[in-house]
């Protein structure tokens, strides 16, 4: 008895380790190759083999189909992928998750305790280095080393003699193709995880437990299994975002429909065919794995279009389906990766000053135009902006939570300022429209002059603002000076026409009533422009302070400049 809790304790602890550790093998891979992952989704296109590619690979750095299923949902959920896109990337995904099978099986070659040395020098370079990305590095070999250890583990509690002869009685006598696949998907919908169902099987097939038979079964439901995670990601979400969620389904079901048919039916040759291509029993699980889903990717491929015509037939549009007060590019599913999640938030602040700056224009139109008709829009893109303003906040203090890279964490720190000053440009359109909505009703018109002055000074506020969002969403340094010296433009402006304005009331041209308006529509674009500013130097100083962000600089083109002369004087 003491033996059966002994080997199910090591069982269980086998396999929390062989969890942990691919979720630290993900996690290192995915924060060290931060960069890649952002420019891979950049690529996404409509060419089906391409977006095949993305996530093939993407999943091979997140480690997880489900992972990367559910950071699809998300896309589609903010309408950033279509169907057919995200499609092809699921197929992707599928085949990407082959590879932690093949790691995983890796355990049968006598490896083990050679790769569990991984762990400790995993350990040993993230503590001795103090270069971020080498940490990562070292967290993502710690990962694949603890996966050894964990399937080393499980490996021992399958030795124990009653617990192999339990099991070894239960797949004899269960031995009905159906009723193996059930064992399948239910099993990785418990985990929420195929790799560790794989792992399992794998580990029972090195012992002799279970027969490859009936582990090709227990494998093809572990495909449906996995779908489950979409399933329920998708609860809540876009009509197409749960579409997507059906297509993973579908793609794995017709899958496994297929190969469970040609497997029931040519049983032994299936055998035979995987006993040929390996002498390994842990490989030849991991491989039919492989076979299976590069099989039905492409078997499938061709028929991309009908498949999201069926998935789009099985889910419904609803009535109210759209909002008008919504976020275009982030998702709670995408923050399961987090160096897309900042990436997609940092896009969903750029939209929110394109949006600022489009309102901007409305509200100085109506002051240029003495015009109310774009009363209804500016206060309803005031309400978007205030929306999108609550909701990035929420989800960067739910980002600031996960585990980020230190570039990262700095971006998300200085995003919280940045919106607060895209909101506060927002506000500025709004009190022009107030402006303006004053003027009307007093009659209050500024003379020719004045107006040529207040849209000089505007023209030169837009400029800055197209130049300030090029160069926040572009991380261009270079463009930094550039702003800096705009800046100081409007601030010389401000002056300039301050003093023309003061000389026309002496001179009579013009009234004390257009004086307060004057003032505060110059007052209001020196602000802008300070905030402007504020949004640019954001790329270096999370504060927006240009004194800190040129500091930063000097100090960094210093450090190049005596690595440059070390090199030098040390060749």
């Amino acid at each position: 008895m003491n033996e059966l809790i002994i080997s199910i304790f090591m069982l269980l602890a086998g396999l929390g380790v062989l969890m942990t550790g691919m979720k630290m093998l993900s996690e290192g891979l995915e924060r060290s190759a931060g960069t890649s992952m952002r420019k891979l989704f950049g690529k996404i296109s409509n060419n089906r083999f391409a977006s095949i590619g993305v996530g093939a690979v993407a999943t091979v750095l997140v480690n997880s189909s489900a992972a990367t299923t559910v950071m699809v949902i998300g896309f589609v959920n903010a309408g950033l992928m279509s169907l057919l896109q995200a499609t092809a990337i699921i197929m992707g995904a599928n085949i990407g998750t082959t590879l932690t099978g093949v790691i995983i099986a890796l355990s049968g070659f006598s490896l083990s305790t050679y790769m569990a040395v991984l762990a400790f020098a995993g350990v040993v370079l993230s503590m001795a280095s103090k270069n971020d990305k080498i940490k990562k590095i070292g967290s993502a070999i710690t990962g694949l080393g603890l996966m050894f250890v964990g399937l080393s583990f499980m490996s021992d509690a399958f030795k124990s003699q009653i617990i192999a002869s339990a099991l070894e009685s239960i797949f004899l006598k269960v031995d009905f193709p159906l009723v193996l696949i059930l064992i399948g998907i239910v099993c990785t919908a418990l985990f929420q995880s195929s790799a560790a169902m794989t792992a399992i099987v794998v580990t029972m097939s090195g012992a002799g437990i279970i027969p490859l038979s009936s582990a090709l079964f227990v494998i093809l439901g572990t495909n449906i299994g996995t779908c489950v995670t979409a399933i329920l990601a998708s609860f809540g979400a876009s009509t197409n975002a749960k579409r997507t969620a059906m297509i993973h389904l579908l793609f794995n079901a017709i899958g496994t429909v297929f190969f469970t048919v040609l497997i029931w039916i040519f049983r032994s040759q299936a055998v035979w065919i995987l006993e040929r291509l390996s002498n390994n029993p842990q490989m030849r699980v991991a491989l039919f794995h492989v076979i299976f889903n590069v099989f039905t990717t492409a078997m499938l491929v061709p028929f991309m279009k009908p498949l999201t015509r069926l998935a789009t037939l099985l889910v419904r549009e609803k009535e109210g389906d759209d909002s008008a007060l919504k976020m275009y590019y982030i998702d709670d599913r995408i923050l399961q990766t987090p160096v897309i999640a900042v990436a997609q938030v940092t896009k969903e602040v750029a939209h929110m000053g394109v949006m600022a700056q489009k309102n901007l224009d409305r509200g100085f139109n109506a002051i240029a135009e003495r015009s109310l008709a774009e009363r209804e829009k500016i206060m309803q893109q005031e309400e978007k902006i205030d929306f999108v303003n609550k909701g990035v906040a929420r989800y960067l203090i739910k980002t600031s939570s996960l585990n980020l890279s230190r570039s990262d964490e700095k971006i998300v720190g200085a995003l919280h300022h940045v919106i607060s000053d895209i909101e506060r440009i927002g506000d500025h359109a709004e009190n022009f429209l107030e402006e303006a909505e004053e003027m009307n009703e007093n009659g209050v018109t500024f003379s020719d002059d004045a107006m040529d002055e207040l849209k000089n000074m505007y023209a030169k506020v837009r400029f800055m603002f197209e130049r300030s969002l090029h160069v926040f969403e572009n991380r261009d340094e270079n463009g930094l000076a550039e702003i800096s010296a705009l800046e100081s433009e409007v601030d010389m402006l401000k002056r300039v026409l301050g003093n023309n304005h003061i000389m026309r009331l002496n001179s009579g041209n013009c009234s004390v009533e257009c004086g307060t308006h004057f003032y505060a529509i110059i007052s209001a674009l020196e602000r802008v422009a300070d905030h402007l500013t504020n949004i640019a130097f954001s790329i270096k100083s999370p504060s927006g302070s240009q004194l800190e962000a040129m500091e930063k600089i000097a100090r960094e083109h210093a450090k190049k400049r005596h690595g440059a002369n070390k090199a030098e004087n040390n060749p």
